[in-house]
Order: structure tokens, then sequence, then C-alpha cells
């Protein structure tokens, strides 16, 4: 079992916008802040599928481009995964889509496009990585911590100029190269 990540070229062009998958939504995330810091509890919430709109982005403008790529996953050869990465107008590196394909969950491959952002990023000299989803993503929430991402802002009113009556909260979380310690040497 083999996964390899690879940068988008001219060859992978078809394989753009085909990670998304519907999931079921079961919790979600209730916020509190103490003294500064996002606080979370995982509520119950009746069961719903969810499904994310597809990328509207250029992918070819994202070939041998120094401030944004697209990184897809494969598993034994297959696609499963795909990032889309990029310099944000704050300096960050901006990952602006991260999926894994169903079948292909909890197998490693979320902590291996996560790798290849943190050298992207490194590579360019920037601080850190962020990203943005939402409360009712509640395994996303998960794998970011468990990637040393901090919950570090939550906006309750972003979805709200798409639909009106949308109760979901952007959450906010960034990775701080400061706060990573390197590894130990042998």
């Amino acid at each position: 079992m083999t996964i390899t990540i690879r940068e988008i070229d001219l060859h992978q062009l078809q394989d753009a916008n085909r990670c998304n998958e519907p999931f079921m939504v079961d919790s979600k995330l209730a916020l509190t802040t103490t003294d500064g810091v996002v606080c979370y509890t995982v509520l119950r919430v009746t069961r719903y599928e969810k499904r994310y709109p597809p990328n509207e982005i250029d992918y070819s403008s994202c070939i041998n481009n120094p401030d944004q790529c697209v990184f897809f996953a494969r598993f034994d050869g297959e696609l499963a995964g795909e990032m889309v990465l990029r310099r944000w107008w704050n300096n960050f590196a901006y990952i602006e889509d991260i999926a894994v394909k169903t079948m292909y969950k909890r197998r490693g491959i979320g902590r291996e496009v996560i790798t290849r952002a943190i050298e992207w990023a490194r590579e360019r000299e920037l601080p850190g990585l962020m990203l943005e989803t939402q409360n009712d993503n509640v395994p996303a929430c998960l794998f970011y911590e468990r990637c040393n991402f901090e919950l570090a802002g939550f906006d309750r009113n972003l979805y709200r100029g798409l639909r009106p009556e949308s109760n979901e909260v952007a959450l906010y979380w960034y990775l701080l190269f400061s706060r990573i310690k390197p590894p130990a040497e042998h």
C-alpha cells in the first residue's frame, strides 16, 4: 500500500474536483472563548448529508505557479485525495480545499497531504498554514487538531451571504511553524 503525492501537471487536470464526496453530519462544535482562546464541545445533532460545491478555480493556473498549487494523492495508483493550496494575502499558506475520497479515509492520506503542504509553505519561507472549515464538519476539525492546528477564530455570519438561514459557523485553523517543535536528533 503506497501513498504518493504529486503536484498538478497537464496530465492530471482531469483529476480536478474528483475527490469531494458527500458526507453525513451527526455532530457540530459548540464554541466558547476563555481569555481569548477558542474552545469547543462536540454536540450531537439530527443526522443529515452535506456536500461541498465543486471548486471554482482554474486548475491550469496552478501548474508551475510559485504562489498556488494543487496536490493529488494516490493510494496504490488510484486517485484518493486532493488539496488546493495558495499563498494567502496575510502570507500564510492557505489550504483552500482538502478532500480525501471516503473509501480512502483513515489510511494516512490526509496526514501525507498536510505534510506536503508544510513542505510547500516552508520552501517559500511562510510562517505557517491556515484553513477554514465549518463547525458541522467535526471529523475534519478533529483531524486538523491531531495535525497540531490551533482553532484560532470563528465567524458566525460568513455563510449567511449565501444562505441567510444558515447556522454554520466558519472556523479558522492555524498551524504556526514557530510553535512546532523540531524533531529530536538521534
